[in-house]
């Protein structure tokens, strides 16, 4: 009987780690408490600011490679990551 809480609480201690772990992962913590107290709604504003900042990718036509839209040379319609590949397309 012994045994079987043993690995009973086991079981519950390394799912409790792993839940724990992958909390911490995805949701990134805040530097901690507000001078202010207003702490309620700060973790929304951070997240809203990441999509803010957070820019279109485009694909390379000639080598696929995926960089910032704002960094494209488009030529014929098409966008590539620089300019020598977009004068190999033309050739």
């Amino acid at each position: 009987m012994t045994r079987l809480l043993f690995w009973i609480a086991l079981i519950i201690l390394v799912v409790m780690a792993v839940r724990n772990k992958l909390r911490g992962v995805l949701e990134p913590r805040e530097p901690g408490p507000r001078p202010d107290g207003a702490q309620a709604g700060a973790k929304a504003g951070a997240r809203a600011r990441v999509r803010d900042e957070s820019e279109r990718m485009s694909c390379c036509a000639q080598c696929g490679l995926y960089f910032p839209a704002s960094e494209a040379v488009s030529a014929g319609g098409r966008e590539y990551c620089c300019a020598a590949h977009a004068h190999q397309a033309g050739n």
